[in-house]
Parts: structure tokens; C-alpha cells; sequence
């Protein structure tokens, strides 16, 4: 198997590089190698970037997964949710470092992240479910209603309506944009930044912050198993 997902260590801080074709596919294998280099990063007590290629953090779902089988699109949104559900409550801080197009599930890497920081340009960012025929999930709702702006969830969520980074900047699914040469030394700076926490302190107070919030995506992983996408 290919490494859907580079892994490197330097100074306490794990990258986490997305490496699935042209547009990131989040398939089945890559949320494996995703959860694999999590639990490394975990061993090594690292501050972890996830970022993609050049322009492009994620696409979202692999689509050819999801076109099995209403079966096979179930069983890798709950894969996807599971994995958000575990970005949130990771242990140490998470930053994603958004190259470009973040769309589906890759702006759900946003919004399961501690920190998000975008490149400028003619990049979009949001959430396409409804515009390619797909009802929401239910973690894919509490997610962004828990991370975005009111109007912008709505905009979002229910119009499918997709932003610029400023624009995604404004609505939540960013936390800071730069110009796209900075983007990994503005990230390792942060990471830098957050090596000053206690992380037992960031860990418990990161549960007891997101408590309600995680119980009620465990509940929603459940729901969106037994009623699918419709």
C-alpha cells in the first residue's frame, strides 16, 4: 500500500500529509493510514499539522467507494465521522494547514481541527453535500453548526454555498489566512506556540469543553448508520 498519508516528525511536531491523487480522495485505506498516524504522533507527544498537496487539502469521500453501494457510502461516512470524532478529542493540538480547495469532508477536516489556517486565492472552501444530490449527514450538521457562524451554517448546510478563503475566514471554517508561501511556516510557528501548554491541562480541558458536543456525535455516528444518507 501507497502512504496515503506521509507522515515526519521534526521538534515535537508531526506532519500529517495527504497524499490520495490530484484531489485527496478520503477513501477507506487513507482514513486507516489517518488513524495509524495518529496514534504515532500520539506515542511520539507531538503537536500534529494535517495538511494536503499544493492547492488542495481534500475533494472529499472517494466517490468510487461511495458508489458501490448505498452500503459501502454508510459504511465510510461513519469511517469519516469517526475520524472527526477523534480529531476533536486527540490529545494534543491539532492544526490543519489548508493548501487550497477544501471541500466535503476535506472542510469537515476543518471543522474537526484546533486550529485552521488557509492560503489566499481562487480556492473553495464548503460544504457541496446537497449541490451533488446527497442529504446531510447528522455529524456532518453538528459539525458545522458547532464550528460555523449561524447565517453561514445555513448558508453552508442547507445552500451548499461555497466560500473563499476570506469568506471562509468570516464563516468559520478558518481561523487564519496567509499568502500560500507562508503557509507551513506560519503552521510551525503555531505548533511552536502551542508546545508552551501544558498538554495535560489542554487534554482535560479539551474533554470537558467538547463533552456535550462529543456524546452528541456518538449519538449521531448511530443515527447516520441506521438511516443512512437520505
Amino acid at each position: 500500500m501507497s502512504d496515503l498519508v506521509i507522515y515526519s516528525l521534526e521538534d515535537g511536531i508531526a506532519t500529517l500529509t495527504l497524499n490520495n491523487g490530484k484531489v485527496n480522495a478520503v477513501s477507506p485505506d487513507l482514513i486507516v493510514q489517518f488513524n495509524a498516524a495518529l496514534d504515532q504522533a500520539e506515542k511520539d507527544a507531538a503537536i500534529v499539522i494535517v495538511t494536503g498537496q499544493p492547492g488542495i487539502l481534500s475533494g472529499g469521500y472517494d466517490l468510487k467507494v461511495m458508489m458501490l453501494s448505498p452500503q459501502h457510502a454508510i459504511d465510510l461516512v461513519a469511517m469519516g465521522s469517526t475520524l472527526a470524532r477523534r480529531m476533536l478529542s486527540h490529545p494534543f493540538p491539532i492544526i490543519v494547514a489548508c493548501p487550497g480547495h477544501a471541500v466535503a469532508k476535506g472542510a469537515f477536516l476543518l471543522l474537526s481541527a484546533d486550529y485552521r489556517i488557509g492560503v489566499d486565492g481562487p480556492f473553495n472552501i464548503g460544504l457541496n453535500e446537497v449541490k451533488i444530490g446527497m442529504t446531510m449527514h447528522h455529524v456532518g450538521i453538528e459539525l458545522a453548526r458547532d464550528r460555523l457562524t449561524k447565517p453561514a451554517f445555513q448558508r453552508s448546510v442547507i445552500n451548499a454555498e461555497m466560500f473563499n478563503p476570506q469568506g471562509a475566514l468570516a464563516a468559520g471554517f478558518l481561523d487564519q489566512v496567509v499568502p500560500a508561501e507562508q503557509l507551513l511556516s506560519t503552521a510551525i510557528e503555531h505548533a511552536q506556540q502551542l508546545k508552551k501548554l501544558n498538554m495535560g491541562a489542554h487534554k482535560k480541558t479539551k474533554l470537558k469543553v467538547r463533552k456535550a458536543f462529543l456524546e452528541m456525535l456518538d449519538s449521531a455516528i448511530e443515527r447516520d448508520k441506521v438511516t443512512g444518507l437520505n
